[in-house]
């Protein structure tokens, strides 16, 4: 298995096709803990471990109940638009 086929089953919907806005942002805002985890120890030898702790936290409770909220509003499959003819 691929690192991008690993990064689209985590990025996109139940139709692996469609790209999903709480996925993104959760993929943002974890590696912003990290890259500020990894700034505090380079600077201060030691990072805040309660701090980073409570970080991942919130972020994992928020992003994953963002994602449970809208599971039912998620395309189920890849609609064909250029095959959709206009019938009355």
């Amino acid at each position: 298995m691929s690192a991008s086929k690993i990064l689209n089953d985590l990025l996109t919907g139940a139709d692996n096709k469609t790209h999903d806005i709480a996925r993104w942002s959760w993929m943002i805002s974890l590696f912003a803990v990290l890259f500020g985890a990894g700034y505090e120890m380079v600077v201060n030898n030691m990072p805040a471990l309660k701090d980073f702790a409570e970080a991942v936290g919130i972020i994992a409770g928020a992003h994953g109940a963002a994602v449970m909220f809208k599971k039912d509003t998620e395309p189920k499959e890849q609609i064909d638009v250029e095959n959709i003819t206009n019938q009355p």
